[in-house]
């Protein structure tokens, strides 16, 4: 057998377990999702996102206890919402929604959602990219720039998709490796580098630092052309920027791994080092570069990053890129696969991975990262409070859970209309009402809920059970 066939070999062996629970002997301690949490969120979006806040005048007071609040509430979230129902189902988010929703509308919902994924993994391979072209003298994206700018970045950005997309096909056992693997020396990176940029920032002594925070990195003054952001703003931001992950309900598919729940908690790992230290450490950063740059419009975290720390700055920016980018791919093979099961998980992760390095070519997705992940967490928000209700709700209200199993039905209209509906209602209120984006996830996810109750009650008829019913109220009977 020679090595490529040995490769493929090893690749078709790979089960990610995509239409059945986790068998109890694949389950995983808590360790492995600190690591993988710790990687994933202390990453290539923190050397965008800590600048952003920088760039739209958020001040320092704002900053901090802004952070504080939306990062403790996105761990409850995560813990709550996605934990416990992983570990009741121990099902992906895909197959969970196509038992509750039917197959013809999960088709819909999986390339919506698979697209998201790849644009978000797109702009972390763009992030990285600006950081493996320094030797090369390319030339940088700027924030006012859509299109690619040379045949370079184009190179560069493929060179990056590559290798990105070869560690998520081997699917979740090496995502985490990965990232349990870069996550502990970056954060250190994060830090050392905000550090030992504090004297040329004026900072000199512990003293100095709320002074200077105050009034030269976090000024509370938007650069041209940037919107100004509040307390509110932060706080909503920080809770919501992975809204998609936790009220979605995608960390389904990573969470349906843990032991137990709890491990939802891990996740404070991930945003308390990379939401919380790594964006002011990366807000530093991008403050100096405007300081000693006269306000330049040039983004690049790689050289952002190189000139605060150096080679092991630039070499950071690479890492962080790649573990966002490689458990996003792994999400969004999954997402893609579920709509037919005969397709192995490792090809389609592959053109996943084809589609997403095509999109990160494009600096827009890096320029508008922050609205991008409001919106993609937005748009996925509603199936996540479809599922919440149908796992615990709907049976109380004498309805019947996994409708669409049930009853054999290909399309549950109880869930499209209330996906329309929310999102309807999100965008009036951001069109007639002049409500942000950022503040549409909450009141929008009330709306589903009381939508997928009305409309279950009148969409669903009498059924003879096609499955045996099983109480939820325990722990769920694992395959073996």
């Amino acid at each position: 057998m020679n090595k490529s066939t040995s490769l493929v070999a090893k690749l078709n062996a790979i089960n990610e377990y995509e239409r059945q629970p986790i068998p109890e002997s694949k389950l995983k301690s808590w360790k492995k999702f600190i690591g993988t949490y710790a990687g994933e969120h202390t990453a290539g979006t923190e050397f965008v996102l800590g600048p952003l806040f920088v760039a739209h005048g958020a001040s320092a007071i704002d900053l901090v206890t802004g952070l504080l609040i939306g990062n403790v509430l996105a761990v409850l979230s995560w813990a709550f919402f996605t934990g416990k129902i992983a570990a009741k189902t121990r099902l992906t988010l895909y197959y969970q929604l196509e038992q509750i929703a039917g197959s013809k509308f999960t088709l819909i919902y999986n390339l919506v959602n698979a697209g998201l994924f790849c644009f978000l993994a797109g702009a972390m391979i763009a992030v990285s990219a600006t950081a493996v072209g320094i030797p090369f003298n390319l030339e940088m994206p700027t924030l006012t720039d859509i299109l690619p700018n040379s045949l370079g970045w184009i190179l560069t950005v493929f060179a990056i998709g590559a290798i990105t997309t070869v560690v998520a096909m081997f699917g979740f056992e090496q995502v985490s490796k990965f990232a349990n693997i870069a996550a502990p020396w970056m954060i250190m990176v994060f830090i050392a580098a905000a550090v030992g940029v504090l004297p040329r920032l004026g900072i000199n002594s512990l003293a100095d630092f709320w002074p200077v925070a105050k009034n030269t990195i976090w000024t509370g003054v938007p650069l041209e052309g940037q919107s100004q952001f509040t307390f509110w703003h932060i706080t909503f931001f920080a809770w919501f920027c992975n809204m998609a992950m936790h009220i979605g309900m995608a960390d389904m598919s990573i969470l349906r791994y843990a032991k137990k729940w709890t491990a939802g908690f891990s996740t404070a790992s991930g945003v308390f080092l990379g939401h919380y230290i790594a964006w002011i450490a990366s807000g530093i950063l991008y403050s100096l570069f405007l300081l000693e740059s006269n306000n330049s419009l040039t983004f690049a975290p790689g050289p952002i990053a190189y000139e605060a720390a150096g080679i092991a700055g630039a070499v950071c920016v690479v890492i962080a890129g790649w573990t966002t980018a490689n458990p996003t791919l792994y999400r969004a093979g999954l997402a893609i696969q579920s709509i037919n099961p005969n397709w192995k998980t490792w090809k389609v992760t592959l053109f996943v991975g084809l589609f997403t390095t095509i999109a990160a070519c494009f600096p827009a997705l890096v320029m508008r990262l922050l609205e991008f992940v409001a919106l993609y967490g937005l748009i996925l928000m509603p199936l996540g409070a479809v599922i919440f209700i149908d796992v615990y709700f709907m049976e109380r209200w004498g309805l019947v859970r996994n409708y669409a199993l049930e009853s054999g039905k290909k399309l549950n209209p109880a869930v499209a209309f209330t996906w329309i509906l929310t999102l309807g209602f999100c965008l009036a209120l951001n069109l007639f009402a002049d409500v942000e984006i950022f503040f549409l996830g909450l009141p929008g996810w009330f709306v589903a809920v009381i939508a997928y109750l009305i409309f279950s009650k009148l969409f669903q008829k009498p059924i003879v059970f096609k499955t045996q019913k099983v109480n939820l109220t325990s722990e769920p009977i694992l395959n073996h």
